[in-house]
């Protein structure tokens, strides 16, 4: 069994916790995922690692209650106990791969949307261990849905925020922040890295490839049973099949099917809403 040793409010339906769960702590990296499960007859959801401490033997994840599983999962308390807490899972972020000079030098814009705040972080927080600092577009809805702007002001070189309602920072979505940044103040990026809903990352690798800027996805929310075994979450990328959990979660944006990957995300949303429907009082 896995304790939850910390369980915190972010905002309105959305947790973070952190798990011990010392064998993964000691080896996960930036851009993985792990396998959670609640109950013996509990689902498998695989959720991306917000961050991860060796020393003390724990792993944070961060769950917004969307679902039946997810709010199994929100429902469980400090000192409750995951049935279930496998990983890491997936690759690495492309990022960890590169060190030295190479890394300190590469210009890095993060996109996150909402809740890919969370699967930011880590990298983030790794390049700034590194001695590379990145810039980062945080967008939401509106001002209560921005998480971890603490964590990521802090590892990040640049924070520019973006909210739907205006309510915080720049007015409108994350793209056209980004097109501001890029058009207006001249800023120069190697390599963008966008997390956050499907729609938005398929926007925001148009955007980079009319300005010709390498693009990074995850494709983390397709995922089902995390081991490539159920095949859901096929994805199409430069033409050839790909497999998120074990050839991802992250991919080249400008190569990624978005079209079919929004089909396939929309594949069990009937199921879905029926499980959440049995679970209310």
């Amino acid at each position: 069994m896995f304790e939850i040793v910390k369980k915190q409010l972010l905002a309105k339906d959305i947790y973070l916790m952190d798990v011990a769960a010392p064998r993964v702590a000691k080896s996960a990296q930036p851009g993985q995922f792990v396998i959670v499960r609640v109950g013996e007859k509990g689902e498998r959801i695989p959720l991306t690692i917000c961050d991860y401490s060796a020393g003390r033997g724990t792993v944070t994840i961060v769950t917004q209650v969307v679902g039946a599983s997810s709010r199994k999962i929100c429902a469980l308390s400090e000192g409750n106990s995951f049935t279930d807490f496998v990983g890491p899972l997936g690759r690495p972020s492309e990022l960890a791969l590169l060190a030295g000079e190479e890394l300190r030098q590469k210009r890095v814009l993060f996109i996150a949307g909402g809740l890919g705040a969370a699967p930011v972080y880590p990298q983030l927080k790794w390049l700034s261990e590194q001695g590379a600092k990145a810039d980062i577009i945080a967008g939401a809805k509106s001002k209560d849905l921005l998480i971890l702007q603490a964590e990521i002001a802090a590892a990040a070189q640049n924070l520019y925020v973006a909210t739907d309602d205006g309510s915080a920072g720049f007015k409108g979505l994350v793209t056209e922040l980004f097109k501001q940044l890029v058009d207006a103040q001249g800023k120069k990026y190697d390599l963008v890295v966008a997390i956050g809903p499907m729609v938005m990352m398929k926007f925001v690798a148009l955007a980079t490839k009319a300005c010709g800027i390498a693009t990074i996805v995850s494709l983390n929310t397709l995922m089902v049973d995390g081991t490539g075994m159920c095949g859901a979450c096929r994805v199409s990328v430069g033409g050839k099949i790909r497999f998120t959990c074990v050839d991802g979660p992250e991919f080249d944006g400008h190569l990624v099917d978005f079209d079919e990957a929004l089909r396939r995300q929309g594949m069990y949303r009937a199921m879905e809403k029926e499980a959440e429907c049995r679970c209310l009082p």
